[in-house]
């Protein structure tokens, strides 16, 4: 298995809550939360930006590729959050503490992995888009909008893939990719050569765009071997 499971809580999870009944200033704590561990994910990543195996080394330091994201038990691992070692030695320990909380599509690894690169992304670009010296400004629009599409399609196709509906999220996981394809051709354009900073945003651009493709590729795999995966299997289980 790898760290990206298709596999989470998909089966009427908002009737597991119980008695939780929280108010607009507990969603906005919530909410802050996972945006620290986007923020955390990404500090991670920043860190291990040379390592050929960054993916799966993030992915480790977040406690992902514990037993309890195996797809028998994705549920549980998507509940509990990151294992007790990877939450001592990455965040403070109210970050990891789950055990109240609801699952949302904020705690699915790709949604977290996926926002935090792209986050990168638009940060990096943002800083110098807007100077007409630096980047003629058709491509600065284009690219600016190939990245913002690819994050939409990415995003759907994650709410797909938490609801357990598989072909549609390879569907949408596919035009995600289309996408990521045009910001590959915009930073690929001979005139990018002649423009000193974009080849510097492409150089770091480039590793992280690949990564996205990766990831998503992965999840795609896992997928389809779950579509094709006998309905008698799952009976027995």
């Amino acid at each position: 298995m790898s760290n990206f499971e298709p596999d989470g809580p998909s089966d009427n999870d908002w009737d597991d809550r119980g008695e939780l009944a929280w108010n607009e200033f507990d969603w906005e704590r919530y909410l802050r939360e996972q945006d620290d561990v986007i923020h955390r994910y990404l500090a991670y990543y920043e860190a291990l930006q040379s390592h050929p195996e960054r993916i799966d080394e993030v992915a480790h330091l977040m406690g992902w590729d514990e037993e309890s994201w195996s797809s028998d038990s994705a549920e549980a691992g998507s509940r509990e959050g990151p294992s007790p070692d990877a939450a001592t030695s990455a965040a403070p320990s109210d970050l990891n503490d789950f055990s109240n909380e609801p699952y949302t599509l904020h705690k699915n690894p790709i949604f977290i992995a996926t926002k935090a690169i792209y986050l990168s992304l638009k940060r990096s670009w943002e800083h110098i888009a807007p100077d007409a010296e630096k980047v003629p400004q058709p491509l600065a629009i284009a690219l600016h909008s190939s990245i913002f599409r690819g994050e939409e399609q990415a995003m759907l196709a994650i709410q797909a893939l938490d609801f357990g509906d598989y072909a549609m999220a390879i569907s949408l996981f596919k035009r995600a990719l289309r996408e990521l394809n045009q910001s590959f051709a915009h930073l690929g354009t001979p005139a990018v050569a002649k423009l000193p900073a974009v080849v510097r945003f492409s150089e770091d651009a480039l590793p992280r765009l690949f990564d996205l493709r990766e990831i998503w590729l992965r999840v795609m795999n896992e997928c389809r071997e779950e579509l094709e995966r006998p309905v008698d299997d799952e009976d027995e289980e």
